[in-house]
């Protein structure tokens, strides 16, 4: 008991919840490394696969690496923060996949991203600028993100770690971007069809 008449172990109890062990908040970066199954997985590494090695190539390996786990940790606090009552765990590499999304968006405005658009029943290949692609993708995340904030039900998708992860990668971008930590882009033209070129970015390597 201690002087108020309260049991020691109900007074440790509540000091653990008040201060959760360094395991609880390593999640926020270990969920980045589970995904619900296969579809979950490939779906994230087909967008990673997609944008990923063109901001590697901006910022360099290491330091790509770190800015890909920092947007996953930040993505995951913004789910946190948005959603601080949820019991559900919170699983997948899209927070930090939406940071390399952002960074992409700033550091390629006039890159164009080859798109899968399905029309009622039919399916059409376009090559979209990537700002409108990036940017439909975005918007369609914050109307979801602010619908899940007034709905019971999410939909078991994590839209503001979308949502946050995006705006850490744009932000951390233009922050390197405009201190020059960021390696140019040398543009190589390759044809894609008979009216539109796909402009494909990459820095050049050293043999």
């Amino acid at each position: 008991m201690d002087a108020y008449g309260i049991p020691r172990r109900v007074r440790e109890e509540e000091r653990a919840l008040a201060a959760p062990p360094f395991s609880v908040w390593l999640t926020l970066l270990s969920c980045i490394f589970l995904h619900g199954g296969w579809l979950h997985f490939l779906g994230n590494m087909w967008f990673l696969f997609i944008f990923g090695d063109n901001v590697e190539d901006r910022l360099g390996h290491v330091a790509y690496l770190l800015f890909y786990l920092f947007c996953g940790v930040l993505a995951s606090v913004a789910h946190l923060v948005a959603n601080p009552g949820s019991t559900v765990p919170t699983i997948g590499a899209s927070g930090a996949i939406a940071g390399v999304m952002g960074a992409y968006l700033l550091l390629y405005p006039r890159a164009t991203v080859l798109s899968i658009v399905p029309i009622i029943f039919f399916v059409q290949i376009i090559v979209l600028p990537a700002p409108v692609f990036l940017g439909v993708w975005f918007v369609l995340q914050f109307l979801q993100g602010t619908s899940s904030l007034t709905s019971a039900q999410a939909g078991g998708v994590a839209w503001w770690a979308h949502i946050g992860g995006f705006a850490v990668g744009w932000l951390i971008a233009w922050i390197l971007q405009g201190t020059g930590e960021t390696s140019p882009p040398v543009q190589e033209r390759r044809p894609h069809s008979d009216h539109t070129t796909v402009y494909r970015y990459h820095r050049e390597r050293l043999s």
